[in-house]
């Protein structure tokens, strides 16, 4: 398909979104926008010869934020890591400075451009990038917990032997510290997992920490997540421009909470198309709004930081 797809950012995880991407000729360009040009040169031959060893027809060049700003699919990866001596809010400031500078680059939007962002935080960057780019509430969107539930259904298989085809299950709320197993909706081959197994098989508490903190490990060992949040990236790019209706758990905007947040949502060319309603417990209910609450916090951060350098501009 002639589809374009913008990635801001060159880094490890554009690239390798990017190299997702290339497998089975399905798009017609790639567009990578970095500030870093020669980064941005170098990635880009890279992945032309990746292409060529694939005989993907997909093309890949260097692009800029307003030629990113008219592609059917814009996925932000650019962001920055904490520097030694730089608290998380500064951080976290820098980032939210990041995002809407690269945003306002690229307006004026195409009309149905859907805007994926990867960035963390996660959630307070696609809540934010809600308000700065103007687009309807269906076409911005992060890729909050889908790794995170992706690796909730690989240690399920792993641990029970059974095919990760055939678990149904979700991490929901915040990409982070209050992100939480929705274990009331779990199910094997269509079974409620409190019945498929017996309560004594699984350690539920352990098994939800060791896929919240799987990442650190990966971080600790090689410096970077790249590959894993590279192929949900193309993932959802597939979900999107192929209207597959494929359900999957996105950060979006949660009205009732003030903020974007990870629930199912079904996924197709317009972007999303609607939310899928689970019937969480009260317990699961009250982490949700702890997470919602976790992510305002960080959110107000970001509208008081530019209160104070609108003022100092005045």
């Amino acid at each position: 398909m002639a589809a374009k797809i913008a990635i801001i950012g060159a880094g490890q995880v554009g690239a390798a979104a990017a190299y997702a991407l290339l497998h089975g000729s399905l798009y017609g360009e790639l567009l990578l926008v970095d500030v870093k040009l020669d980064l941005r040169e170098g990635q880009v031959r890279d992945l032309s010869d990746a292409s060529f060893c694939e005989n993907s027809s997909t093309r890949i060049r260097s692009g800029t934020y307003k030629e990113a700003g008219q592609c059917d699919i814009v996925v932000i990866t650019a962001g920055s890591r904490r520097t030694i001596g730089e608290t998380k809010i500064q951080s976290i400031e820098r980032n939210s400075a990041v995002l809407r500078s690269i945003i306002n680059a690229m307006k004026p939007f195409r009309k149905d451009t859907v805007l994926l962002i990867v960035s963390n935080p996660v959630d307070a960057l696609t809540t934010l990038a809600q308000e700065v780019s103007g687009l309807p509430r269906s076409q911005v969107m992060g890729s909050g917990t889908s790794l995170d539930s992706v690796r909730l259904r690989r240690l399920l298989a792993s641990k029970l032997d059974i095919s990760s085809n055939h678990i149904n299950a979700y991490v929901l709320g915040e990409h982070g510290d209050s992100q939480f197993v929705a274990w009331s909706c779990a199910s094997i081959a269509g079974v409620p997992i409190d019945k498929a197994i017996a309560p004594e098989t699984l350690n539920r508490v352990h098994l939800a920490e060791e896929c919240k903190h799987e990442a650190q490990h990966i971080v600790k060992a090689k410096g970077s997540i790249a590959f894993g949040i590279g192929s949900i990236v193309a993932g959802i790019c597939s979900s999107i421009l192929f209207n597959k209706r494929d359900v999957r758990p996105v950060s979006h905007f949660q009205p009732d909470l003030g903020c974007c947040l990870s629930l199912p949502v079904v996924l197709g060319r317009k972007g999303i198309v609607h939310t899928v309603h689970l019937p969480l417990t009260t317990g699961e209910k009250a982490k949700l709004q702890e997470s919602g609450d976790a992510v305002k916090e960080i959110v107000q951060d970001f509208t008081e930081e530019d209160k104070v350098s609108g003022m100092a501009a005045l």
